[in-house]
């Protein structure tokens, strides 16, 4: 092997390194850095064929919903529309042993919150999906259904946030 192909091979592989480190970057921060919280579940949509077994989280004390459109900036179409989507935050405040979130926004709120992506039909804040093994994940989603299931979440200082578990509570 030549000294410029071994180079070229170095070059792609801490590439390829520094891509994966970034991928996980976010979530490795939260679990690291993050603070503790509770958040009641939901669920959302159990199987999917071609992801395998997990359940879908919803929380009910988050809002679900990206910012209203119309009322952020002027414009209209579809233009406008993609300028006013991506990065939201969710301010969350402590309410018992939960935490709950307050209206979705654009800018970075202080004390704990969560950050969000809302170019899509629904909030996503890394938080949503848990996967487990089949035979699992049919008596999470029992349980998750029935309003018994709580999620430990870490999140850190930039809205980071990490799925830490979920447990289920007696029916």
């Amino acid at each position: 092997m030549t000294p410029a192909r071994t180079t070229r091979v170095a070059v792609a592989v801490l590439a390829q390194l520094a891509l994966v480190g970034v991928a996980v970057l976010s979530p490795l921060s939260a679990r690291l850095t993050g603070e503790e919280i509770r958040l009641r579940v939901e669920p959302v949509d159990p199987i999917d064929p071609f992801r395998g077994a997990y359940v879908d989280l919803g929380y009910p004390d988050l809002p679900d919903q990206p910012l209203a459109r119309d009322s952020e900036v002027g414009g209209s179409g579809e233009e406008a529309e993609a300028d006013r989507r991506g990065r939201a935050y969710v301010p969350l405040t402590q309410q018992g042993e939960v935490w709950v979130g307050g209206p979705v926004q654009r800018t970075r709120p202080d004390g704990l919150y969560l950050t969000c992506d809302d170019s899509d039909w629904r909030l996503r804040c890394g938080i949503e999906s848990l996967f487990l093994p089949q035979a699992d994940a049919a008596a999470m989603q029992d349980a998750v259904g029935a309003g018994r299931a709580v999620a430990t979440v870490k999140v850190d200082g930039r809205g980071n946030a990490a799925l830490v578990e979920v447990t289920t509570g007696p029916s």
